[in-house]
């Protein structure tokens, strides 16, 4: 980011500094880096926000777990926005330069590791959702309702804010002029390894089995269309896989910066490398705020919820026609649904009531 010196060179050498340790890395980029988290953050939030109440509409009105799992995926991404952008990037550097307390600071990065596994994280079980609803639908209606997707959500947000306590140790990349040391080294590889190799490894197999699945139906599509039309590949699939691609290219750059700085060049004396890792970070930061016109250009449901909202207008409490993989498993019995079924195949049947044929006299 941006260098912002706090003592004058008289005081370097009244502290008896050396001259290789006085070598400091300039930000090449300049201003532009706060102009654009600032631009980032004022456009990021708002519609994140937007997104957040779409989605809760649609959650309550359809009772299906994808909505609490792209809800979560949205609230990680604000707080990363929050805590990475606005705390770790624009007060940090721009306003608090470096005048804070550093256990501050330590506590800061805690708080922005957390958020950060957090948003990661969210996408993976919706991954596995979409995985099971595809290859596996019969058991996907039994095992995916709300309830269990709000238990899985809470589960894996608590384990986020636990995996970001070790990182209050995490070094200042900017400002330590020190090499990494081992702890810094144990670090960065659990950080690459929580944050994108880990989760990437699961889409990845996860996404190969889905496309694996698609095209073996594709190759029995002759043969069952005398039975009826095939299943195509859906728009939530296709969301998915673009949503995840999307994950796996915007951190890629970072995560090769990361390892480069610990075994290669500093970004504390390397410009090269300074400016590779202040770009890399907008390009990661970018990921929380480009989800909203996927799901707008995905998503039909969701553009109506969004235009509904946008027009004050309220959108219909219950679906037009529920779906089987819509509704959370009951415990009525099958004799139950029959005994349903047969009182209102009855009703139908029964004549008019006399009442009705009755004549006003």
């Amino acid at each position: 980011m941006i260098d912002w010196p706090n003592v004058t060179e008289s005081s370097y050498e009244e502290l008896g500094l050396k001259p290789e340790e006085l070598q400091r890395s300039k930000c090449v980029l300049g201003f532009i880096p706060v102009i654009y988290y600032s631009v980032l953050l004022c456009v990021g939030v708002p519609v994140n926000i937007l997104t957040a109440v779409a989605l809760c509409r649609l959650a309550s009105r359809t009772k299906k777990a994808l909505y609490y799992y792209l809800l979560a995926v949205t609230g990680s991404d604000i707080l990363s926005q929050l805590f990475i952008i606005f705390v770790g990037f624009l007060l940090e550097t721009a306003v608090f330069h470096r005048d804070v307390p550093k256990v501050l600071l330590h506590v800061v990065s805690a708080a922005e590791f957390a958020a950060n596994h957090a948003s990661i994280w969210s996408t993976v079980p919706l991954t596995v959702d979409r995985y099971v609803a595809l290859c596996q639908p019969l058991l996907h209606r039994q095992i995916s309702y709300p309830a269990r997707a709000r238990k899985i959500i809470t589960a894996v947000l608590v384990l986020s804010l636990g995996s970001g306590v070790p990182f209050f140790w995490w070094s200042d990349v900017w400002r330590d002029s020190h090499p990494p040391t081992a702890l810094d080294g144990v670090l960065i590889w659990t950080h690459v390894t929580i944050i994108y190799f880990l989760p990437c490894s699961i889409f990845l197999v996860l996404n190969s089995l889905i496309i694996h699945t698609l095209r073996i139906r594709q190759k029995k599509q002759p043969c069952q269309e005398e039975r009826g039309p095939p299943r195509r590949l859906g728009k939530t699939t296709a969301m998915l896989l673009a949503l995840t691609s999307m994950f796996s290219v915007l951190w890629a750059p970072r995560t090769v910066v990361v390892i480069y700085h610990l075994y290669v060049s500093s970004v504390h004396q390397n410009w090269r490398v300074h400016l590779a890792y202040d770009l890399s970070n907008m390009l990661a930061m970018l990921n929380t705020a480009v989800n909203f016109f996927l799901y707008c250009f995905v998503s039909r449901p969701f553009r109506s919820a969004v235009r509904d909202i946008v027009l004050l207008r309220g959108g219909p409490l219950h679906p037009r026609r529920a779906l089987p993989q819509q509704q959370a498993p009951t415990n009525a019995s099958i004799s139950s649904l029959y005994s349903g079924n047969n009182k209102r195949s009855q009703r139908d049947s029964t004549p008019l009531s006399p009442r009705r044929n009755k004549k006003p006299s």
